[in-house]
């Protein structure tokens, strides 16, 4: 019993003592651990198994022997009904409201006549060159310039044609367009308006603004050189309403054959530029006068009729739209060109010829009671080329 209880005495002193000292080295690895715990900056996430990433990517024999369909091109679905309503109510607006223009010209044309022939009246015989005299010498040496600037101005202004006159409101549109896009802040504005593009949401209003827009310098001086070329010429067969009407409607029309060519050949890209109402005007000025003479810019000894020219001019635009050139918008080329021979055959009889209705029913809703008189007296208004109401 003694060395019984001798032996159990030692086999509990050795495994109290084995305890203890794994107790400490556990103690020792658990402060160890922490430590590397608390310098760790984040905890690894577990890797996944490798036989969950097979089922999951891997799919099934059945999944895998049965091929997807390609996917399919996204392209936008175009319609032109809402511009084409556009360009034929613009159209008919511009030919009405140059008509109304034409008239309305004419009623202070006649009553600036009489009021400058009562003011002769007055004051003939009232003033005498000793008057301007001493009121001249009244005036300070700055006041003297500025009438000398104001009088030269004049002078230059008069000497203008009427179809320059005209074409000077246009180009001063076109550079105030140009200055607009040279600003940051005005791109996206400028790009959603300023351009015409099938696929844009907006597309009405860009037939008639992108007509007036230019993004190059080179571009603008170009196509409003060959506009006040021409305007002289166009202004004095049509008048300078009609010619107004003819150059917004035409540029409205060019863009719309370009709309109905880019939806054609799925080639949607913007374009902009007065190319297509200026090549309405010299089409016209080249259908109606074929034996006059033209030169180029750049080669003057050069000259050709306006016949041949406007022939070279309709061929490379139909080259370049059937040969899908990109370099300028030879649709819109084409739409102006063909507008400006149409009108000038044609059209000129069907529309402007046929205004008398639409002025009369005008002169009775501004006058009532005058009993359908026109100015000046008289009873109708003439339906020659470039006139308008004119008194008889």
């Amino acid at each position: 019993m003694a060395w019984r209880a001798c032996v159990m005495m030692n086999w509990t002193k050795t495994d109290f003592v084995r305890t203890r000292n794994t107790a400490s080295q556990s103690c020792r690895l658990n402060l160890c651990n922490q430590q590397r715990c608390g310098f760790r900056r984040e905890a690894k996430r577990p890797d996944t198994k490798k036989g969950n990433v097979s089922k999951e990517t891997n799919p099934s024999p059945h999944e895998a022997n049965t091929p997807g369909p390609p996917p399919r091109p996204v392209t936008p679905r175009i319609t032109l009904f809402k511009p084409l309503m556009f360009t034929i109510g613009f159209t008919g607006c511009s030919f009405g409201a140059a008509a109304i223009l034409q008239y309305e010209n004419l009623r202070s044309r006649i009553q600036t006549a009489k009021d400058k022939e009562e003011t002769e009246q007055l004051l003939q015989g009232s003033q005498d060159m000793a008057y301007w005299h001493d009121w001249w010498n009244q005036l300070s040496g700055m006041q003297r310039q500025l009438i000398l600037v104001m009088s030269m101005m004049d002078d230059f202004w008069s000497s203008l044609t009427e179809g320059q006159k005209t074409v000077t409101g246009i180009i001063a549109v076109n550079a105030v367009v140009l200055c607009l896009w040279r600003i940051p802040s005005m791109q996206r504005s400028m790009i959603k308006y300023f351009t015409s593009n099938p696929a844009s949401k907006t597309r009405c209003l860009p037939m008639v603004l992108s007509s007036f827009s230019h993004y190059s310098i080179i571009h603008m001086v170009a196509n409003m050189y060959v506009l006040w070329t021409f305007s002289s010429g166009i202004v004095s067969l049509l008048g300078k309403e009609q010619f107004l009407a003819v150059y917004l409607s035409a540029g409205v029309i060019s863009t719309m054959v370009s709309y109905v060519c880019k939806a054609a050949s799925g080639r949607l890209y913007p374009s902009l530029g007065a190319s297509g109402a200026v090549m309405a005007v010299l089409a016209a000025v080249c259908t109606k006068v074929p034996a006059a003479k033209l030169g180029i810019i750049f080669l003057p000894m050069v000259t050709l009729t306006a016949g041949s020219a406007l022939k070279a001019l309709v061929a490379v635009d139909a080259a370049g739209l059937l040969l899908g050139w990109r370099l300028f918008d030879h649709a819109a080329h084409l739409g102006g060109a063909l507008f400006g021979v149409w009108y000038v055959a044609y059209g000129h009889k069907l529309i402007w010829r046929k205004r008398e209705l639409f002025i009369k029913f005008w002169h009775d809703i501004r006058s009532p009671g005058g009993g359908g008189s026109r100015p000046g007296g008289g009873s109708g208004a003439s339906g020659g080329d470039g006139g308008g109401p004119r008194p008889q």
